[in-house]
């Protein structure tokens, strides 16, 4: 059986299933392996997990730890309440106009932090007079209809991982932002922030940067250096403001206090960096890489709930899913008429019932003829995410905004 246990429930001669922590703040080569001596249990405890799964059949056992299918329960029911909160308005547009400005926008994106990237690696100063314009259309995007933009964020090669994920960070944090209903001109400093957040990478070697497989201890040491060499660049930036700073300066921050550089905690975070760490540990967990399969966009914010009792602000992390939905625009999920679809808007009155596109019926096993579903109205409903690749289709096809 697959249980949760707490860390300091952990044994020699326990079997972890699942470390339950996000991928990048760990440097085990599998996250599932035997507890076998003293210096196993003691790199465990040192990752700063606070819970973590066990299977009993493999090891030992922790009687009264709750099953995993009982902690699931606690999950679904904290997102059936997050469903049904309301968000801010968003003003009326043409979904097809903002679909067309929205690809062009991405487009435009991934150039200017690859040149901007590449300036730094030369050793150039960032100059915010290119940014700027960018960031204000990616609010001004996200304000007029977030559903245009955010289902782009999943398209991302493995040769532009490290350029998207700072535009997706940049576009999901102003999402979360304005959520908060922070003011327009706070939003925009976040926006910054979020998109020159990893621009220390800059200064990692490549060959690190961008290696096939698990990294060594001092290539570990090397990639979250990365950090404190965003905020020297920042800090060296005529005109950054404070917000923006504080966003990459802390994205790696944990609300327990175990995250890095400065192991800060609670309210030692900005508001910001708290932000930040939630955007950005979902952008990674969902993102393809070479050594790395990105998850379902429900299945992480489900383990992003798990993560907030200890590493995230929980109203932040419940803000957060309101923010892009329960079932994100552009995630396929499964129907009880047994077929799948593709996420094309988010209702907002019910955020476990958004507009869909039929596209496979999973009894013949073959696509349909393409159809809109507004589950709102219908008796039909979403039984589970499911997995693109697990189906062999590709999402750039039936993504919204790519249509």
């Amino acid at each position: 059986m697959i249980k949760l246990i707490r860390i300091e429930q952990l044994a020699r001669g326990m079997f972890i299933h699942d470390l339950n922590c996000d991928w990048i703040d760990h440097d085990f080569v599998l996250s599932r392996f035997l507890v076998k001596d003293a210096a196993t249990l003691a790199r465990v405890r040192a990752i700063g997990v606070r819970e973590l799964y066990i299977d009993t059949a493999r090891g030992g056992d922790v009687a009264d730890a709750p099953s995993a299918d009982e902690a699931a329960r606690e999950v679904d029911a904290t997102l059936d309440r997050i469903a049904t909160t309301r968000p801010t308005e968003e003003l009326a547009i043409s979904p097809e106009a903002e679909r067309y400005r929205a690809r062009r926008l991405h487009g435009e994106a991934r150039r200017i932090v690859r040149d901007m990237m590449g300036d730094v690696r030369l050793g150039k100063q960032i100059e915010l007079e290119k940014i700027e314009p960018l960031v204000e259309n990616i609010v001004a995007s996200i304000f007029r209809k977030s559903d245009a933009l955010l289902p782009l964020l999943h398209l991302k090669d493995h040769d532009d991982y490290t350029f998207m994920h700072s535009v997706s960070v940049c576009a999901l944090m102003t999402s979360f932002a304005r959520t908060l209903e922070l003011p327009r001109e706070v939003i925009h400093e976040i926006s910054i922030g979020a998109l020159l957040h990893d621009v220390g990478k800059a200064k990692v070697p490549e060959d690190i940067l961008n290696k096939p497989g698990k990294l060594t201890d001092a290539e570990f040491d090397a990639m979250k250096s990365h950090v404190v060499q965003s905020k020297i660049i920042l800090q060296n930036t005529p005109g950054i403001s404070e917000i923006a700073l504080a966003v990459a300066a802390q994205h790696h921050e944990r609300f327990d206090g175990t995250g890095y550089p400065n192991r800060l905690a609670g309210d030692g975070i900005s508001l910001y960096g708290q932000m930040a760490a939630i955007v950005d540990v979902y952008d990674a967990i969902t993102s393809n890489r070479v050594y790395h399969q990105g998850m379902p966009p429900t299945l992480a914010l489900r383990k992003l709930l798990e993560w907030s009792k200890f590493h995230f602000a929980p109203k932040l992390v419940h803000a957060f899913i309101r923010s892009i939905g329960i079932y994100p625009t552009g995630s396929l999920v499964s129907l009880q008429s047994k077929a799948l679809a593709v996420v094309q808007e988010q209702n907002p009155d019910n955020l476990l019932k958004p507009r869909v596109l039929v596209i496979f019926d999973l009894q013949q096993r073959c696509y349909t003829t393409p159809r809109e579903l507004n589950l709102a109205d219908s008796s039909d409903a979403i039984v589970e995410h499911e997995d693109f690749a697990q189906w062999q289709i590709d999402p750039a096809r039936w993504i919204p905004a790519t249509a």
